[in-house]
């Protein structure tokens, strides 16, 4: 089943197109990679998708009762402790208060973040640890469907690769689905099921390419060939890895 069916979307900003004709399905239990060129609207196709901003054209339909995005910037409020900013999470949720302690206890190790640290605002942690509030946040109503918008650029090598383990888990093991934004061929093979190419001008999905093995199964040698396989052979991730500005800097 589609948790996810995007038909023919287009939106205009300031008067100038900057997506068209983008249709794509993400289907229930599956992680959908979306990359493309920097500004090519990735970012705005996520937003549509979940709901935060209006399509000019084209139709979304949406087979989930619940979603959570993880932005590219932890957005939390800088007034609350962590905890508060994880309950954030709860928001319309029938829980008890201990109901509620035990989930945002549970998310809070799940991102690895110390007891020490729940009580502590934003302004008193690292870059790191903000955006792994930030997920769990995102965690701990367990939606059925998770956006990511590039959200492991913070963290160092060590903890982006547990958060990706843990994405991986919280999908493809439970039966939801994702969209996941990245610039990093290597990220989207070591946690999607399939890799969507959109146009550098937003002008539709120009090919969606099916991973093989299944995330979490694959070794760092296949992701590390595979990777080096699409880049040199195929002249979409060619494009892709041409463009990525953290590469060129």
């Amino acid at each position: 089943m589609s948790l996810l069916q995007l038909k023919a979307v287009g939106h205009v900003f300031l008067g100038r197109a900057v997506l068209e004709n983008v249709s794509l399905d993400v289907e229930q239990g599956e992680m959908v990679a979306l990359v493309g060129p920097s500004g090519c609207g990735k970012s705005t196709l996520a937003q549509i998708a979940a709901g935060l901003i209006a399509p000019r054209h084209g139709q979304i339909v949406r087979n989930y009762d619940r979603c959570a995005f993880v932005f590219q910037e932890p957005r939390l409020l800088p007034w609350a402790t962590v905890e508060t900013n994880v309950a954030l999470g709860l928001s319309g949720l029938s829980l008890s208060r201990a109901e509620q302690r035990t989930r945002i206890a549970a998310a809070c190790h799940r991102v690895s973040l110390e007891e020490s640290d729940w009580r502590k605002f934003p302004s008193q942690l690292s870059g790191g640890m903000r955006q792994r509030t930030a997920l769990a946040r995102a965690l701990v109503g367990n939606p059925d469907f998770l956006y990511f918008d590039e959200p492991f650029t913070a963290l160092d090598a060590a903890l982006r690769r547990r958060m990706q383990d843990l994405v991986v888990s919280t999908v493809s093991d439970s039966g939801k689905g994702g969209l996941f934004i990245t610039h990093d061929i290597h990220e989207a093979l070591r946690i999607c099921h399939r890799i969507a190419v959109l146009d550098r001008s937003g002008h539709g999905i120009l090919d969606c390419v099916a991973v093989p093995e299944a995330p979490g199964n694959r070794s760092d040698k296949m992701i590390f060939e595979t990777a080096r396989r699409l880049i040199s052979d195929h002249p979409l991730f060619a494009v892709v890895d041409e463009h990525d500005e953290r590469r060129l800097a």
